[in-house]
Formats: structure tokens, sequence, C-alpha cells
């Protein structure tokens, strides 16, 4: 089941591709109800765009005229960059849930030349995205509440949720938001515990300002804290040492995903976790950069395992 989002871009490609469509023609090509095409014609509606439609058993459904375009002082590369930035942000829900980033592209859409709307139209009739289970929806406007009180460095009231489905209500100082390529994460001061934390912002259930000022003293490193948090849970931890500076190692391994520690001027100590010696080995080999293993000896043996094969097979015949 695709998300809504990526269904009506998927309609609005269709509508584009031929002069009009039948209800039917459509919830086959879109693999749903006629009820839910109509809901999602109504929808674009909402969003400005226009949607017509011819009654009785043989109408269907069209694209209407457009209204004046304002001038888009973009050439075409930059407007198929901006349009695909949007269209993934609306797909991924890395903004949030509700219609601001949707209603963005379908305006810009509308502006954009008719080759760059070609070229779109291409991508959403021809990628899938899969659902990520567990995922709960993230308001853009919570997320813009968030980064403005770290901004102006304002205490927020926050209601959460953990992961047991508990709601507690807590007082924290906001200082910075991190994206790990899966989620938006909170890093903020715990006021009445005195430290500092990680909370996923999908679980956030409100945020309110008090009107007091943080009062923050020496801030962690926000992606490191993540990271750590991120990874807390693996049963099994390799530390290796990388021959390459921090800031390519970073490259290498994110730190969402690992901790990076400094081994002079060309080395870096990193330390990143996983479900088993295996799957670990084969994550290190795919860096493609030489590494060698400090601990646990397990890792190490599972490298050299993986290694022996792969030369193996690689031996003259």
């Amino acid at each position: 089941m695709i998300s809504t989002s990526a269904r009506l871009l998927r309609l609005i490609a269709l509508l584009s591709s031929r002069p009009s469509w039948t209800s039917t023609a459509l919830a086959e090509r879109l693999e749903v109800t006629d009820r839910t095409v109509r809901r999602d014609v109504a929808r674009l509606r909402e969003l400005g765009y226009g949607v017509e439609s011819d009654p009785g058993p043989w109408g269907g459904y069209r694209l209407g005229e457009g209204g004046r375009a304002l001038p888009l002082i973009l050439d075409d590369e930059e407007s198929l960059a901006v349009a695909v930035a949007l269209r993934e942000a609306a797909r991924s829900g890395i903004l949030g849930g509700d219609q601001a980033v949707l209603s963005a592209l379908l305006k810009l859409r509308r502006l954009v030349p008719a080759s760059v709307a070609a070229r779109l139209a291409a991508m959403d009739t021809t990628f899938e995205h899969t659902d990520r289970a567990g995922e709960q929806p993230l308001s853009t406007a919570l997320l813009a509440a968030l980064a403005n009180a770290a901004r102006r460095g304002e205490r927020l009231r926050l209601s959460y949720r953990d992961l047991q489905a508990r709601e507690s209500v807590r007082e924290v100082d906001p200082h910075r938001l991190v994206f790990t390529g899966h989620r938006w994460y909170l890093v903020a001061l715990d006021v009445s515990r005195g430290r500092w934390r990680t909370f996923r912002a999908d679980r956030v259930v409100d945020a309110r300002t008090t009107g007091r000022p943080t009062e923050i003293t020496d801030p962690p490193d926000a992606a490191r804290l993540v990271a750590r948090m991120i990874t807390s849970d693996y049963p099994v931890y390799a530390r290796i040492r990388l021959d390459r500076p921090v800031d390519e190692a970073r490259r290498l391994v994110h730190p969402t995903a690992g901790t990076h520690d400094e081994d002079g001027p060309d080395g870096t100590i990193v330390t990143l976790g996983g479900l088993d010696p295996e799957s670990l080995a084969e994550r290190l080999l795919r860096l493609g950069v030489p590494f060698r293993v400090l601990s646990p000896d397990s890792v190490r043996d599972a490298v050299h395992r993986r290694a022996t094969a792969l030369a193996a097979l690689n031996l003259p015949t």
C-alpha cells in the first residue's frame, strides 16, 4: 500500500499522460477503489489543482487549464532539483505528514517548463517506495516548533510517548534536531533529571513554550549523542581503526551510525554496533578501504573468514 502523498503524485502523473481518464481506469492503475479515486481528486482540488470531471457513466477526469503562471526564476535543472527534493520530502515524510510539502510541490509543478514536468511525471510513474512499519506521522508544524524553540533558546514543556506507549510530561531545554536519514531526533536537556536526552520527534505528542529561557552550558555533540543512543541496543560492537583522517572517516561511517575518535593526524578509531559478528564483518568490508579490527575477536575472525573466502573465489584457475 503506497502512501497518500505518493498516490496523489501518481494520480497527477496519470492525469497528465492523456486527455481523460474514467474513475474505473484510474482505480485499476492505482490499485485502489473508485471511492479512493474520488477522495484523492477532491483532495487535489483542495490543494488548488484543477481537476475537471464529466458526469454520467461515460464521464471521466481530466486536468483543467491552470491559472496564469507567475515567472519562475530558475533554469530547467534548478527547477528539477527543487521539485525532486519536494517530491522526496512528500514521499518520505521527512518534513512531516501534513499537506504543506505536497501543496508546495503541486504548485511548483504548474510553473516548471514542460520538459521538467515530463521528467517528474516519468519518475512518479516508475518509482516505488515502501512504507516503514511503526512510523508515526510527523507534523511539519511540530518539527518547526521544536527547531524554533532550539534556535531562540526557549524551554519547552514536552508531552512524550515512549516505546511502550506510556505518556509523560517533562520540561526540556532544546538544543539540536538531528536527522539520521530515517527519523528526526530532538537532543535536549531534561531539566528535572539534569541530563541530556534524545527524543524521537514522531513520539512527541505536544510541545509548548514555557516562557523561560534555556539554561544550557557545555552542550554535547548532538549527532554523536544520537549515534550512541541508536547503537546502544546492539548485541555486538566492533572497534576498528581506519587509516583515514576523522573527517573522511565520518563520511565512510556516518556520525549517526557510529562514534569517531581521532588517532593521530591520519587515523580514526570508529565504534559501531551490529546484530552479530557476520553482519558487522560484511558491513566493514563494504567500506572499501583498509581497516584493522581492534576488538572483539569474534568480529576479527568473521572478517578474516569472509576475506579469505573472497580471495579464494578470485584465485586464477
